[in-house]
C-alpha cells in the first residue's frame, strides 16, 4: 500500500512537472491566442453587418420597384378616370371620378415620398458599409499580423511541445481517473497552476502556509494522498534541508 501511494505521488509530481513546461511554453505567447480569437470574432462580426446592410438594402430597392409599379399603376387609372369623365352622364358621376383621380394622384405622391425616404436610407446604408470596410480591412490587417507573429512563436516551440503533451498523456496513464480529476480541478482553482507540491522549508510549495512536523512526517512516509489544509494542493513529499 506504501509503495503504491508513493508511486502515485511521484506520478503526479511528474505530471505536474510536465504541465509546468507547457505552462511556460505558453505563457510566452502572452495574451496572443486571446487577441487573434478577439480579432476573429470582431472581424465575423462586422462580416455579418454587412451583410444585413446588403440585405436591407436589397429590402428598400424591392420597396422602390413596387412603389414605381404602384405609380404607374395609378397613372393608368387617372388616364382610365379622366376618360370616363368625358362621358359621365351627371355632376354626382364627375364628382366621383374627380375624388378617384385625385386620391390616386395623392397615391402617387405617397409613393414618391417613399421612394425618396428609401433613397436616402439606402445612402446611409452605403456609407455604413463604406465604414464598416474599411474597419473591416484594417482588423484583417491586425489579425494576419497577429496570427504571424503567434505562428512564429508556436513554430519556434512546437517540436518541445508535441514532446511534452505525448509525455503528459504517458504520465496521465498512470494515475487513476478519480486522482487525475482532483488534480486538474485544482490546477484550475489556483493561479499558478500547481496542484502538486513539496513541502519546503517546513511550508507549503504552493502557499508558503507552514506546515507542522506531525503533518510533515505523515506525507514524508507516503502512506496516504495528504493536502494543503490551506489552499488544498496535493503534498507529494517533503524536501530534505541541507545544513
Amino acid at each position: 500500500m506504501e509503495s503504491t501511494v508513493a508511486s502515485k505521488l511521484d506520478a503526479l509530481l511528474k505530471l505536474q512537472s510536465i504541465d509546468s513546461q507547457l505552462d511556460e511554453i505558453r505563457r510566452v505567447r502572452g495574451d496572443l491566442p486571446e487577441e487573434v480569437q478577439d480579432l476573429e470574432d470582431e472581424i465575423e462580426g462586422y462580416e455579418v453587418r454587412v451583410r444585413k446592410f446588403d440585405d436591407e438594402i436589397a429590402a428598400l430597392n424591392d420597396s422602390i420597384a413596387q412603389r414605381k409599379q404602384a405609380i404607374k399603376d395609378a397613372e393608368g387609372l387617372i388616364r382610365k378616370y379622366e376618360d370616363q369623365q368625358q362621358n359621365v352622364r351627371n355632376n354626382r358621376e364627375y364628382d366621383a371620378i374627380t375624388k378617384e383621380v385625385e386620391l390616386q394622384k395623392l397615391e402617387i405622391q405617397i409613393a414618391e415620398k417613399k421612394i425618396k425616404e428609401a433613397h436616402y436610407h439606402i445612402e446611409q446604408k452605403n456609407n455604413d458599409i463604406e465604414g464598416t470596410k474599411h474597419r473591416l480591412e484594417e482588423r484583417r490587417k491586425d489579425l494576419e499580423n497577429k496570427k504571424n507573429e503567434l505562428n512564429q512563436i508556436v513554430s519556434e516551440s512546437e517540436e518541445e511541445e508535441n514532446k511534452l503533451e505525448t509525455e503528459r498523456q504517458e504520465a496521465s496513464t498512470n494515475i487513476e481517473d478519480r486522482l487525475l480529476s482532483a488534480y486538474s480541478r485544482i490546477r484550475k482553482n489556483v493561479r499558478n497552476g500547481l496542484a502538486v507540491v513539496t513541502v519546503k522549508r517546513d511550508a507549503c510549495g504552493g502557499c508558503f502556509n507552514t506546515v507542522p512536523p506531525q503533518r510533515q512526517a505523515d506525507i514524508a512516509a507516503q502512506k496516504k494522498v495528504i493536502v494543503c489544509e490551506h489552499c488544498g494542493r496535493i503534498l507529494a513529499g517533503v524536501e530534505q534541508r541541507i545544513y
